[in-house]
């Protein structure tokens, strides 16, 4: 027997519940992984309140990083012992042990931790679909990212640094500011005090930014679409202030001539194929030191709840992980 966190009804953090399950052996395309280290992930709250609907019960979690126990008949790329990283359906993976689609996972390499692993693959990934493939970005362009001082955010101002971009942040408090700026936003704006939008012109001359990568949600999609320029990227994936409310086409698209888009990890990463290269350039910049990452805390498994009290709140200042 192992433990798991499941959640047999919607609701806050009180319905996260840590069982003893029964993992088995692997079917014949499939793994049995030892979790070294879980990655929390908004996205995790979505699930736990029905905001993404699940059949329940269920386990939660889509990102981990650990060894292999187990490998399937059919599994040829992977195994027993080799370092591993998965962020992905299904869901589970807040859990001692479990078994998983190889489909899913990647090998990562000598000088990446299981701990650093686990932060990178949904966050890195993110980072990796958003600046090459949703939106090409170039040197000299300048871009606006919300929610700079969170995990997505860090790693996201150092990689755009990476290609000669200039990154404007935005931030909930002041006390995130230091943190957004240290890695690598060349402006940070604190829309809870500021209109963000009419900094963002005064920044850019009143010309706007060519793109705007949005994991608020709610409050800040009208400031991000009125500080676009035409035909500006509207790039929406995460709803951490709650839902967008319906979008008015013909005022907030056409005035402009823009480009909205809610991409998702799954429609950009199809293959393991696909999911390797995209891991591989994450880890790759980390190893050589182009993106640093500082984990900002560790709960303990049992410790579910408080870390998802902790992300609702807002309070992390930076990726954080459970350690089973």
């Amino acid at each position: 027997m192992t433990k798991s966190v499941i959640i047999s009804k919607n609701g806050g953090p009180e319905v996260l519940e840590l069982k003893e399950v029964n993992v088995g052996s692997p079917g014949p395309d499939e793994i049995k992984v030892t979790n070294y280290a879980i990655g929390l992930n908004y996205i995790d709250t979505y699930h736990r309140s029905g905001l993404y609907p699940l059949s329940l019960p269920s386990g939660i979690g889509l990102e981990a990083a650990g060894k292999i126990e187990e490998v399937g008949s059919n599994v040829n790329e992977f195994n027993k012992g080799d370092n591993i990283a998965y962020a992905s359906m299904p869901l589970g993976a807040y859990a001692q042990q479990r078994i998983i689609p190889a489909k899913i996972t990647v090998k990562v390499p000598d000088g990446i931790s299981h701990k650093i692993a686990a932060t990178l693959m949904t966050k890195g990934l993110t980072t990796n679909y958003l600046l090459t493939k949703t939106y090409n970005l170039k040197a000299g362009e300048t871009i606006l990212f919300h929610a700079a001082a969170g995990g997505v955010g860090q790693i996201f101002a150092q990689w755009a640094n990476s290609i000669g971009a200039k990154v404007i942040g935005t931030v909930g408090t002041d006390e995130k500011i230091a943190i957004a700026k240290e890695n690598g936003y060349n402006h940070v704006i604190n829309y809870s005090k500021d209109d963000f939008a009419k900094e963002v012109m005064k920044l850019t001359n009143n010309k706007g930014v060519s793109a705007v990568f949005d994991g608020v949600g709610k409050d800040t999609f009208k400031g991000s679409i009125a500080c676009l320029k035409p035909r500006g990227l509207m790039a929406s994936f995460g709803n951490a202030s709650g839902p967008l409310d319906p979008v008015n086409v013909p005022k907030d698209i056409q005035s402009k001539s823009l480009f909205l888009t809610r991409p998702t990890i799954g429609h950009y990463f199809t293959n393991r194929k696909e999911l390797q290269e995209g891991a591989n350039d994450i880890f790759e910049k980390v190893k050589y030191g182009k993106i640093k990452i500082k984990i900002s805390k560790e709960y303990k498994l049992a410790d579910a709840k408080k870390a998802h009290q902790d992300l609702e709140a807002r309070i992390l200042t930076g990726p954080a992980i459970l350690v089973p």
